[in-house]
């Protein structure tokens, strides 16, 4: 029987074809990597342009055992992100620092603990492990927490979600959601030591869960002060996840599995530490082919000598914030507090 159905066509070719920059050992690793890097910064879009931080600080607020600094950067002319960074009230001249990158939802405040409505609240009594910022504190490191493009008071409507038509838009014009998400935090990173001095840039984390664990990985490709990248219940081969289901429009870069698996983007992050949590029962980053993923991965950090450097951790139930074992794995492979 003749196939006639274009979804199962644009499928099967995809599973058919071999990424053109996929890993290869019998390559010069250092050469792969520069192409790798070249050719993914032209993928997202990058770099974008810079210009004037013109920080705000906009509120200053002492809360149980911490300070909550809420702020805006400018990150590209005319565009200001919204963040909160929390740094614990205990009388150390230094704290290290926590990346919180929030993945779908209303927004960022559920990274701090804060219901803006009921559904907010149900949420964060279900799942508290979506209250980033405050599992930071109690770990007494900072945490910064970022409004990721398009979610919450970056979106069309000021709260939820607008990703899909953005991205439309941002692919007409060469860019990606994904991409501009990662500009922003490189740019925050940038005003953090001089705005706020009493945060310790060395060691730092970066983590989030589904579309938050999805642009930690991306962000720890280009970002090379983050030492610790620990992305939760989103790293799975293209073809198992984003090719094979419904995803929203920020998880497609064009082109992208023209020339990788997701596991390639791994060199990049290669020597540092990299935790990749997922969950068993995750029905859009299925557990199968993130196992494949992390042998992949588990591949490329050898050819970096970085063997050791990479952990998968699974928990046992669906698409969660595995921030428990992702700690516990962090601190058996050297992160101090």
């Amino acid at each position: 029987m003749k196939n006639v159905n274009s979804h199962i066509f644009e499928y099967e070719n995809l599973k058919a074809t071999t990424p053109l920059l996929h890993f290869n050992e019998n390559n010069d690793y250092n050469e792969w990597k520069q192409n790798v890097r070249n050719k993914l910064e032209e993928l997202l879009g990058l770099p974008l342009e810079k210009c004037d931080a013109d920080f705000e600080l906009e509120a200053q607020t002492k809360c149980d055992g911490y300070i909550n600094y809420r702020f805006t950067v400018q990150t590209e002319k005319g565009y200001y992100v919204p963040c909160h960074l929390l740094v614990p009230d205990t009388g150390k001249d230094k704290y290290p620092m926590t990346i919180c990158l929030s993945g779908h939802g209303t927004g960022m405040h559920i990274a701090l603990g804060v219901a803006k409505t009921e559904g907010d609240q149900k949420d964060l009594d279900s799942w508290p492990h979506r209250a980033m910022g405050l599992r930071a504190i109690k770990d007494g490191r900072a945490a910064l927490v970022i409004e990721a493009r398009n979610f919450g008071e970056s979106s069309l409507e000021g709260y939820g979600i607008s990703c899909t038509e953005a991205g439309k838009i941002a692919i007409l014009m060469g860019r990606t959601i994904i991409g501009e998400r990662v500009w922003d935090a490189m740019r925050i990173l940038d005003v953090i030591p001089e705005q706020f001095p009493q945060i310790d840039m060395e060691n730092i984390v970066c983590t989030g869960n589904s579309g938050g664990g999805t642009a930690t990985y991306y962000l720890a490709c280009f970002e090379e002060r983050i030492k610790y990248v620990a992305p939760s219940c989103a790293i799975c081969t293209y073809e198992d996840s984003i090719a094979a289901m419904p995803h929203c429009l920020c998880n497609h870069v064009p082109y992208i599995r023209k020339y990788f698996e997701m596991s390639d983007l791994a060199c990049l992050i290669a020597p540092r530490t990299l935790v990749i949590a997922a969950g068993e029962k995750d029905r859009i980053f299925p557990i199968d082919g993130t196992k494949r993923n992390f042998e992949e991965i588990k591949r490329i950090y050898k050819a970096a000598g970085a063997e050791d450097n990479c952990a998968l951790v699974v928990g046992s139930g669906g698409h969660l914030n595995y921030a428990d074992h992702i700690w516990e794995k962090l601190s058996e492979m050297g992160l101090k507090s």
